[in-house]
């Protein structure tokens, strides 16, 4: 059989085969907010929801702290989906409106005084076990994100993981969120803000590593 007869039969044996499940940005964010969902669930089990919370939803802070996130967790997904389509447009400029009313939050807290010392405030009493939970969480979505990911052709393979780690973070903060009783936007902010951070730092050496071609 000649070389290039082979190479006919290959073709002709691929072009015969069912073609790969296409890369769906809502299947992703499901299939993410479906991990992340278990996980947080097992947490509310062991931890619990705080005891207040259908009074202190009332609240435009104590709101923000799940709302915020929740739409840094559909904006990033998005654009991950996006960064794996080779010479898609990616708008991260998006990534600046959540960011932007968190810092809205934070002037406003400022801007009517202070009832503590500042410092105190942004350290809170549970800075450690919120950034440690949250960031914990977030491996297995990001994992999960990444599998889905890798149907498709990411040709920036460390920015697509980022922005799963970022999502991944985003959302279980959103969840962790009902269980915290740290409402000051000066904890919330920095220490979700700085878990997210790690879980998109985590995302793209992942990313790095899985996505390439």
């Amino acid at each position: 059989m000649t070389s290039q007869r082979r190479t006919e039969d290959l073709i002709r044996d691929l072009a015969a085969r069912p073609a790969p499940p296409s890369l769906s940005a809502t299947a992703t964010l499901g299939w993410m907010a479906g991990v992340a969902a278990g996980v947080l669930v097992l947490f509310w089990l062991i931890f619990g929801l705080r005891a207040d919370l259908q009074n202190a939803v009332r609240h435009v802070p104590v709101l923000a702290k799940s709302v915020l996130p929740f739409g840094l967790f559909a904006i990033a997904g998005w654009l991950a989906v996006t960064s794996a389509r080779p010479g898609a447009t990616l708008r991260i400029w998006a990534l600046m409106v959540p960011l932007a009313l968190a810092l809205a939050l934070i002037f406003g807290r400022l801007a009517f005084g202070a009832e503590g010392p500042l410092l105190s405030e942004m350290v809170g009493g549970t800075a450690l076990a919120c950034l440690g939970s949250i960031t914990v969480m977030s491996i297995l979505p990001t994992v999960a994100g990444l599998i889905l990911l890798r149907r498709g052709a990411s040709t920036r393979p460390g920015l697509s993981g980022a922005l799963l780690g970022l999502a991944a973070g985003a959302g279980i903060a959103a969840g962790y969120a009902l269980h915290c009783t740290e409402d000051s936007p000066l904890f919330f902010v920095v220490w979700y803000g700085l878990a997210m951070a790690i879980s998109a730092a985590l995302g793209a050496v992942m990313g790095r590593r899985f996505l390439r071609w």
